[in-house]
């Protein structure tokens, strides 16, 4: 196995995000889980704001994601499901992608993950519980040109270039917005291994020029909204493209994460997070 499986407590994450009904590797259960794991663990890197590293290892994503009932950002989520996933007897395989939400003309380095899951009919699927701006809801079917309604979202894939033969290209997952279609990240077919992660997560959580080194971003992804917390700043954004955005007063900062997000912290961590956050980040 190559995502620890064998080593995950099932039931526990299973009561983690509510589901109750059977484990088949078939598309159906793997679309009743991605959609309760999105809508149950929040995307957050609060590890980083604590000033402690993110541990991948599969017994520190246990404790975190389903015992304390955190969150994680998209190494860890993903990690996570893949473990559940493999378990349940699906095919996994780890991608690599370069994030294109807010990029201008540089090219970004490959820092996210996602996963390619074939069910036991042969069919493939994209699927990525971690990615926190307007992500996957749902599995989606990897075919160049797919369009598909989660929700109150939509969710398309195109291949970039011409004459590359399907599946051997950088494919782009897009969502569609009020002014047409928004680039999410590109991917290549080129498999990642749980090593690849840990460097791509060594990145992540300690370059001064990752984006989430310097302030807390926490996510939460519902059909009907995205809530989002960026430094100071809380908002909720709807399919729509209508917006409610306020800043964050100081003293609310820990109420406004059990309450938009699920997430309670320890007194020792919630104390260390508003001063971090006091401080500007």
């Amino acid at each position: 196995m190559n995502w620890n499986g064998e080593g995950l407590d099932l039931d526990a994450y299973l009561a983690r995000i509510g589901f109750t009904g059977d484990l088949k590797p078939d598309r159906e259960t793997l679309r009743e889980l991605h959609r309760a794991h999105v809508a149950s663990i929040p995307f957050e890197n609060l590890e980083i704001m604590l000033g402690r590293p993110v541990d991948l290892d599969l017994a520190a994503l246990q404790a975190k994601l389903v015992r304390q009932r955190r969150g994680g950002y998209c190494f860890e989520q993903n990690l996570l499901f893949a473990a559940v996933l493999e378990r349940i007897g699906f095919s996994v395989k780890g991608l690599g992608a370069r994030v294109r939400v807010g990029a201008a003309t540089s090219i970004r380095p490959v820092t996210h993950m996602l996963t390619q899951v074939t069910v036991a009919d042969g069919e493939t699927f994209l699927c990525d519980v971690g990615f926190g701006n307007q992500g996957l809801r749902e599995p989606l079917p990897l075919r160049d040109g797919v369009e598909m309604r989660q929700g109150q979202w939509t969710f398309g894939l195109v291949s970039e270039g011409e004459g590359v033969p399907e599946g051997e290209g950088v494919r782009v997952l897009r969502s569609l917005r009020p002014g047409g279609w928004e680039e999410l990240y590109g991917f290549g077919p080129q498999e990642c291994h749980p090593i690849d992660y840990v460097v791509m997560n060594h990145y992540t959580s300690t370059h001064p020029r990752s984006p989430f080194t310097h302030r807390p971003v926490v996510k939460r992804a519902a059909d009907d909204a995205l809530r989002s917390l960026v430094g100071r700043r809380f908002s909720i954004e709807r399919p729509d493209g209508t917006r409610d955005e306020r800043e964050v007063k100081e003293g609310e900062l820990i109420a406004l994460l059990a309450d938009e997000f699920g997430i309670e912290l320890s007194d020792e961590d919630a104390a260390r997070l508003i001063r971090v956050h006091a401080s500007g980040a």
